[in-house]
């Protein structure tokens, strides 16, 4: 039986292109689901719902900058 591949090489350019790639079928996924309906409601609510939880996950692997000399102000 065939195994996965364990070892990735991503570039954070990659991750990014991804990322983006992710974000746009979610909102043509979202736009179609405004426009019809309920009409293929179930599966397009569960490929919105695995997009969702994908874009989670990469956004709980990024470490955001936070200065240690000065204050922080962010947003």
């Amino acid at each position: 039986m065939p195994k996965f591949n364990e070892m990735f090489e991503l570039s954070v350019e990659d991750l990014a292109m991804i990322e983006n790639s992710l974000r746009k079928s979610l909102e043509e996924l979202s736009s179609e689901h405004r426009e019809t309906g309920d009409a293929g409601g179930v599966e397009r609510e569960g490929n919105i719902r695995q997009i969702h939880d994908l874009l989670g996950k990469l956004h709980n692997q990024k470490i955001f900058f936070r200065p240690k000399d000065e204050v922080y102000l962010g947003g």
